[in-house]
């Protein structure tokens, strides 16, 4: 049963990682989308691309909590306890990175567009890099068992958390710029199609370095991660190469079918790798899921619980998605103050009385 639990949450974090990672990478490029007037184009295919589903994604993240704290309570004292500052950043900027978003949408003047913008661009970064570094310091063995706190600091700042919290902010780029290029093809915008392609090559290969970079990091700094990573884990980190190189390669010819499967499944591969490695422990090498796993009364109702939800939460999910790749769906925001006033015809001039 605890098995059956961990699969679910791994499942949950591989599906926030792969949609709420785009979402998160959109904000990337609207940071480094440039002025107003240079940036107005790849914002709109943006906000255009997000603007319907950014707020349903955080669904993900709200269940991998629910599922670690009722199944896993003992790790989740711990990880939370030592982890308490960049879950705050996260969580802070999750809520400034939606705020923001719909702020922007919803004034009407550069100065304010520009404040929201850049607190919807910012939390974008922030959000990802803290999430991998709360990732980083888990496979290294920095939180300790028993729901006690480690140290506040090294927990989050040290090689593993800067390596794994960079690679994250690398992925989630490369999977919005290979999303934003279908994007601003359905929408018929060659020179965005060409503009995020370029993007994502750029993301890609920074991905492609910086996963190198990690996985020297990790084999002196999380020892026995990098072993499994190596051995047990070793295909499906074998799928993460080959799904990265065949997207980058079909980019980099200009063949756009079947690019964003590929990064999602880059991504995807990458989560699901990390969750071999790490198994049987759920806090390397101190506790493992069944030692931290509540009582089996717990987790059946957890499982029934979450075979509730996807029979009745899914389904909506699924709309929700296909309405958004079909264009179905209303766009948020309020139109520019200048196509709101209408033009005032001038009364006709009245005939001056003859002399």
């Amino acid at each position: 049963m605890t098995t059956a639990v961990v699969l679910v949450l791994l499942l949950a974090i591989t599906a926030y990682a792969v949609f709420g990672g785009a979402d998160f990478g959109a904000g990337l490029w609207d940071l480094a989308a440039g002025g107003a007037d240079r940036g107005s184009r790849p914002r709109a295919v943006i906000e255009h691309g997000i603007g319907p589903v950014w707020e349903a994604n955080h669904v993900w993240l709200i269940f991998v909590l629910v599922i670690t704290w009722t199944a896993f309570p003992e790790a989740f004292a711990s990880i939370t306890l030592t982890m308490f500052v960049p879950l705050t950043l996260a969580a802070l900027g999750i809520v400034l990175r939606g705020a923001g978003f719909a702020f922007r949408k919803a004034v009407v003047t550069t100065r304010y567009r520009r404040i929201f913008g850049g607190a919807f661009a910012i939390s974008s970064v922030l959000v990802p890099y803290c999430l991998g570094a709360v990732g980083g310091g888990i496979l290294s063995g920095r939180v300790p068992a028993g729901g006690r706190a480690g140290d506040p600091v090294d927990s989050w700042v040290n090689p593993s958390s800067i390596a794994v919290g960079l690679l994250g902010v690398a992925l989630v780029a490369y999977l919005a710029a290979a999303y934003l290029v279908r994007v601003a093809g359905a929408a018929s915008e060659a020179g965005m199609v060409r503009y995020f392609r370029v993007r994502a090559l750029a993301a890609g290969a920074v991905g492609v370095a910086l996963a190198v970079v990690a996985l020297v990091v990790l084999s002196s700094d999380a020892p026995y991660v990098f072993g499994e990573l190596t051995s047990r884990a070793l295909p499906v980190v074998v799928v993460a190469a080959l799904a990265a190189g065949a997207s980058l390669t079909l980019l980099a010819r200009d063949v756009l079918h079947g690019v964003r499967v590929l990064a999602a499944l880059t991504v995807a591969a990458t989560v699901v790798a990390w969750g071999v490695a790490q198994w049987p422990y759920l806090l390397p090498t101190s506790l493992t899921f069944s030692a931290a796993a509540a009582p089996s009364g717990t987790l059946a109702a957890l499982l029934l619980a979450t075979v509730l939800a996807a029979v009745l939460v899914v389904p909506g999910f699924a709309l929700l998605y296909v309405l958004d790749q079909r264009g179905d769906l209303e766009e948020e925001g309020v139109p520019d103050i200048a196509d709101t006033i209408e033009p005032v015809t001038p009364p006709p001039a009245r005939a001056r009385p003859a002399d």
